[in-house]
């Protein structure tokens, strides 16, 4: 049986961890509300979007990385192949919105939390116990609750291709998942700073040519009113923070935990839509947050077992090295 206690957790990383995936996930709520706006305007551009904030991460990091002129710890061509997936990822999951229902796109996102953990398990040696797995389960049970309160508050609506759409959404998530695990690799391998950049130049690059094969037609159709400009620079403020604010979470605490954390992306609209704008929401939305917030509580704790192994680790680590000196010495 395993045991744990709130005393064994790291509390300085724990509230790191929750505070940061709360910003993102709010950041993640601000990009959904402006996408919406932008697609009521009749703009059908979401790799536009995306390149406004590669482009920002290439002049601020690119930037920084050449005043500090450091050693190149990572291959271009990874990052290149990194920064392809990412911009692919995310189009495949804005596209599918055109096919099939939010409720779907809600459920099918959260595909990418298994994607995570059996690449992390495979690739970064990550183990998962009891504890952490737990925490995923709760916080699956608050979804499940907002996809539940959507049907019963009568969203129903099924898209023009449903099949097409639960296709995209899974092989964007897919490959999300490819990305913020890969991520993870070099921000805690390599340098924080070098990735971001590169990951800003490439981005900037490949969204460059998908927009001059697939969009170049919208932009020329675009009325670029002092909102819409606005509009498309505040998108691009918050996905620089955003990508910015993924790094340190995923150095710190992992991919699982930024995926985790991004599930309450959805419940925050649903606080901004009740306060902000006075819309009736059904009242499962409110104990899904709880339920996910909790689960997330639960996969940030520490567990004692851990703990111990770690600490018999430890003393057995320096045992050894006290033994190597004895003989050294003699």
């Amino acid at each position: 049986m395993v045991c744990f206690s709130f005393n064994e957790m790291n509390a300085k990383k724990t509230l790191i961890g929750l505070g940061l995936g709360q910003i993102i996930s709010l950041l993640s709520t601000f990009l959904s509300f402006a996408a919406s706006e932008v697609t009521r305007k009749g703009i059908n551009a979401p790799t536009t979007q995306s390149f406004m904030g590669y482009l920002s991460l290439a002049i601020v990091y690119g930037g920084i990385m050449l005043y500090r002129r450091p050693g190149i710890k990572v291959k271009w061509y990874h990052c290149l192949l990194l920064a392809f997936v990412d911009v692919e990822g995310n189009f495949l999951v804005v596209k599918a919105y055109q096919y099939t229902s939010l409720t779907s796109v809600m459920l099918l996102d959260c595909w990418a939390i298994p994607c995570v953990m059996v690449l992390t398990w495979v690739f970064l040696k990550t183990k998962y116990r009891m504890m952490k797995i737990s925490g995923v389960v709760i916080c699956f049970l608050g979804v499940v609750m907002v996809v539940f309160s959507d049907v019963h508050a009568g969203d129903r609506a099924g898209g023009s291709n449903p099949v097409k759409g639960d296709l995209l959404v899974l092989a964007g998530t897919t490959l999300s998942a490819a990305c913020d695990v890969g991520e993870e690799f070099f921000v805690k391998n390599g340098d924080m700073i070098e990735l971001l950049a590169f990951l800003g130049t490439f981005g900037t690059i490949v969204a460059a040519v998908q927009i001059s094969i697939l969009e170049r037609g919208v932009l020329k159709e675009i009325h670029w009113s002092t909102e819409t400009i606005l509009l498309y620079l505040g998108v691009a403020l918050a996905l620089f923070l955003l990508y910015s604010l993924v790094a340190v979470l995923i150095q710190t605490n992992g991919a699982t935990m930024f995926n985790l954390s991004y599930l309450t992306s959805d419940m925050w609209a649903v606080l901004i839509r009740t306060f902000g704008y006075h819309e009736k929401v059904d009242w499962l939305y409110f104990l899904a947050f709880a339920t996910t917030a909790i689960g997330l509580i639960i996969y940030s704790m520490k567990e004692k077992d851990e703990e111990e192994q770690r600490m018999f680790l430890d003393e057995e680590d320096g045992e050894s090295l006290r033994t190597r000196l004895i003989v050294a010495s003699t």
